[in-house]
């Protein structure tokens, strides 16, 4: 079956546009349809995104598994464990190498909740 050729049709609203104007109406568009990709992606997250995220600042497997279960339990996974884990660096002016690993290891915990 051959599709209809319907092009003349459906560019009725666009033929008197200028190219200025189709480019500016394009990206009108296609911020429409990613500006609530982008807010998903700011408002929503996993244990395995977390999971990406220390894995790629330096922490080996396991030790991202208890800090991510921390910042589980702490309810701060919409703030992000990489964040958890940058924000107590700075508070307590270690690296955040060092932060994570004392996280790990069960400890600055209570910490955590003065940060947010």
């Amino acid at each position: 079956m051959k599709r209809a050729d319907d092009f003349e049709q459906r560019r009725v609203h666009l033929a008197n546009l200028s190219d200025e104007e189709l480019y500016d109406r394009f990206w009108n568009l296609a911020e429409q349809i990613v500006d609530p990709l982008l807010e998903l992606g700011k408002k929503n997250t996993t244990p395995s995104v977390e999971r990406s995220v220390l894995l790629r600042m330096g922490f080996s497997s396991l030790e991202v598994k208890p800090i991510v279960e921390g910042v589980m339990n702490k309810g701060l996974m919409g703030k992000g464990a990489g964040n958890v884990v940058w924000r107590l660096s700075k508070k307590l002016g270690i690296s955040v190498r060092e932060a994570g690993l004392e996280l790990a290891n069960g400890r600055h915990w209570d910490d955590v909740d003065s940060l947010f």
